[in-house]
């Protein structure tokens, strides 16, 4: 079955991107919409010429609900404020929608969840599979090691992200946190400055780097007297994120009503082209 896809934030980094992840599918999926802000230059432009390709017939627009009829899911890398938006109109169609956008507050969070209670959602701060095995490494290695090691948090983006620390290393905090009974609003520490004191034990610290065009580094340090454990993985390009995301909506398309993330999509063997 060939699956219809369509994305927003088409014209940015992240959405050329999906755009050639889909292209290089082949059978499994095919872009058939691509959703831009109202104000965008591009509005009008043919996709596969955007991609300095032929065209494809796919062009850019900055309505969704015009185009929700030519496709089976939805794929959106965006903003919270646009994500919203575009989980509205999804839940009103009934349409599956993968969700790749971090930095929503706590009161969009609860939002989004509301709008999207019934309909199938797949929701992830990053798609990438090595990401995903790194979860399940770190969550070892925590109960591992449990109390007896310091553990920091270090993330590098490019300096255009906008949200900070990252939707992924966020994550990966909650599952240090979990695997250790913690709650994460109270043992993270996003900064350090000054003459702050010893280290508490029970602290889970972040770092954050902001520079040039990183797409995306994530090291978790486990430390103790005389030695330490780093998991580190590094994206290289923005592909690992957008084929995982393709697979996601791919897979998205065949699931009852529910709240889904990559952990599921990459559990289900047959997922896995």
């Amino acid at each position: 079955m060939t699956v219809r896809v369509g994305i927003t934030g088409a014209a940015g980094r992240m959405g050329r991107m999906l755009a050639q992840a889909i292209a290089d599918s082949g059978a499994p999926a095919v872009l058939t919409a691509a959703i831009e802000r109202p104000e965008s230059t591009l509005l009008g432009a043919d996709v596969g010429e955007l991609l300095g390709g032929e065209a494809s017939g796919v062009v850019i627009s900055s309505d969704l609900s015009a185009v929700a009829d030519q496709i089976d899911v939805l794929i959106d890398f965006t903003v919270p404020e646009a994500s919203l938006a575009q989980a509205a109109i999804c839940a009103e169609r009934g349409l599956p929608m993968v969700v790749g956008t971090t930095g929503f507050s706590a009161e969009q969070t609860r939002a989004l969840a509301t709008a999207t209670a019934g309909m199938p959602l797949c929701q992830a701060p990053n798609f990438a599979p090595g990401v995903n095995l790194t979860f399940k490494l770190v969550e070892a290695a925590a109960k591992a090691f449990g109390d007896s090691v310091d553990i920091e948090i270090v993330e590098a983006h490019h300096r255009h992200k906008i949200d900070a620390p990252s939707g992924t290393a966020l994550s990966l905090g909650e599952v240090v946190a979990k695997a250790l009974g913690r709650d994460l609003s109270q043992a993270a520490v996003f900064g350090r400055e000054g003459p702050i004191g010893a280290r508490g034990r029970d602290t889970i610290g972040f770092s954050t780097i902001r520079a040039g065009d990183i797409v995306g580094d994530h090291t978790i340090i486990f430390a103790s007297e005389g030695e330490r454990l780093e998991i580190t993985h590094r994206a290289s390009s923005r592909m690992a994120f957008a084929r995982g995301a393709v697979q996601a909506a791919c897979w998205l398309v065949g699931q009852s009503i529910g709240r889904y993330d990559m952990q599921d999509v990459l559990a289900d063997k047959e997922s896995i082209t």
